[in-house]
């Protein structure tokens, strides 16, 4: 059987959560329907009826790697809603609104020390701690978490637990703060216990967005590494990509794609590119990395290598983007070599972070904390819409065929194609997410209950770019169902998760039900 059914009622909510996925990533399972993603030119049965899908091109649409990504600060607790002006953000066009309305997901760039500042105590676990209330909060308004764990102290602190210093990690020592070699032997043993609990708790896709998975050297940006022996370089960037690889194979996990990734040479700014470089990334984007790059908008830092290494892996792998000039006073950003960004106007850097945004096709752009939040909104809320509505992935059905009657067990036909609105791309194929989105065809009762689902297993949401649809021809069985009237529904299951609608369409919401099926029209089973 191709079909999961269940009858409405009770055994309809037991069948949300039984459903079996049938996904051979294209291979037929036995008995089951086959589907082409090539253009067909075969005539639809004369009982089938064609349905035009009307986009959504403006709501806010939280899908995974997708979408704003808000910033959190290191000091914050749950208060920093209201206590930064969160929850009333004035904005361009002369509204007040939440900046979580707009967000997908919530980061926070902290410290080794300040979430294991003795072996063993991780404060995530304690929920009466100040991060475990603060990603509650960010939780409970429908937001995912994102992390990376900074060990480096220089510019910023005693990053590193003192735990590990005092078991004898060999460190150097800028400002008073110590900072393990990343060779050091002692440093491995216990970052790698810190990066496995840490995994136990993250490593799920239903909380965690991505995991910001290769943070030595200067603010956690992987480059000025220091090393016992600069010859272990590639031996310790393996040793780390490794060990987050290993760690984390549900949620997604991403690297700077930096000219110097990994090196110890101080000058961060310079042009020269490293023959192991790009070996180097490539190496971890073999293990399943994604990338991400913390400096749009400096373009004599952000560069033609940075927009050619970005290019070569357009539709492969998501980009995710951070801006890198600071617009607060504690960066000049009018000494930009592009010359577009005018003193005492921080949104030239808005503007310049997002033209390069478009051009690298990224996926997540970032709301950072404080001042470049409010530029955002106040100053460049139009960009703020603008990428809702172009950026990342933004997925719908434009038409759809299906019968408008057919008999219980009765050989069917259904035509669906797909268009990306967006300049990003759904990377279904990541390593961790193994293709588990697909399209799926159900039939609901009248209270919108699925009575039967089935899977198109050919359908793949990572090949749809945008200017470019993509068709599917999927013949099945329909299966026992008891004559009645029933809705055809269209939607994007998590085949790992009991096909539950996993990512939501970009559907006029009228179309849609709770659950996020699309509604299509009604069919009448014999």
């Amino acid at each position: 059987m191709n079909w999961n059914h269940a009858s409405s009622g009770p055994a309809a909510l037991l069948h949300r959560t039984t459903l079996i996925a049938l996904l051979f990533s294209g291979v037929a399972v036995s008995g089951c329907s086959k589907s082409s993603s090539a253009e067909d030119d075969s005539p639809i049965p004369a009982t089938n009826q064609t349905v035009k899908l009307i986009p959504d091109r403006t709501s806010v649409i939280r899908n995974p790697l997708s979408g704003w990504v808000m910033y959190l600060g290191r000091s914050w607790d749950e208060n920093f809603w209201t206590s930064e002006g969160y929850d009333a953000m004035p904005t361009s066009d002369g509204s007040t609104v939440r900046v979580s309305d707009y967000a997908t997901t919530a980061y926070l760039r902290t410290s080794w020390a300040s979430l294991e500042p003795s072996e063993g105590e991780y404060v995530w676990r304690d929920e009466n701690s100040r991060y475990a209330r603060m990603f509650k909060s960010c939780l409970d308004r429908g937001l995912k978490l994102a992390l990376r764990i900074v060990f480096d102290g220089r510019d910023q602190g005693q990053n590193t637990p003192m735990y590990v210093v005092e078991a004898g990690a060999e460190c150097f020592e800028e400002g008073g703060v110590k900072t393990p070699y990343m060779d050091d032997p002692v440093f491995q043993e216990k970052y790698a216990a810190f990066i496995e609990a840490l995994s136990e708790d993250f490593n799920d896709p239903a909380r965690v967005d991505f995991i910001d998975a290769f943070s030595p050297g200067k603010w956690g940006e992987a480059h000025a590494v220091l090393y016992r022996d600069n010859a272990n370089k590639a031996a310790a960037f393996d040793w780390m990509t490794s060990l987050y690889a290993r760690c984390f194979t549900r949620v997604p996990i991403v690297i700077n794609y930096h000219r110097l990734v990994g090196d110890p040479n101080q000058n961060s700014w310079v042009d020269v590119v490293p023959d192991d470089t790009e070996p180097l990334l490539e190496s971890a984007i073999a293990k399943g990395y994604s990338l991400r790059h913390d400096a749009f908008g400096m373009t004599g830092y952000y560069k033609e290598w940075e927009k050619g290494f970005a290019a070569s892996w357009n539709f492969k792998r998501p980009i995710l983007m951070e801006g890198g000039w600071i617009t607060d006073g504690t960066h000049r950003y009018w000494i930009d070599p592009s010359g577009d960004y005018r003193e005492g106007h921080p949104e030239d850097v808005r503007e310049g972070e997002y033209r390069l945004s478009a051009e690298a096709r990224v996926n997540m752009m970032d709301l950072r904390v404080n001042n470049e939040v409010r530029v955002w909104f106040q100053k460049s809320f139009s960009l703020v819409k603008d990428f809702i509505s172009e950026g990342g992935y933004r997925l719908y059905p434009d038409q759809v065929s299906v019968p408008s009657e057919a008999a219980a067990g009765s050989r069917v036909t259904l035509t669906h194609r797909w268009v990306n609105l967006g300049w990003g791309y759904c990377p279904n194929n990541l390593p961790q997410w193994n293709y588990k989105y697909r399209v799926a065809f159900a039939l609901l009762d009248e209270a919108d209950e699925v009575c039967a689902l089935c899977v198109d297993a050919n359908s793949d949401p990572s090949q749809w770019i945008k200017g470019r649809p993509t068709s599917y021809r999927f013949e099945t069985t329909l299966p026992d169902l008891a004559p009645g009237e029933y809705t055809w529904a269209i939607g994007l299951v998590d085949t790992s998760a009991g096909n539950a609608v996993g990512l939501r369409m970009a559907v006029q919401p009228e179309r849609l039900t709770a659950d996020g099926w699309a509604r299509l029209t009604s069919v009448r089973v014999r």
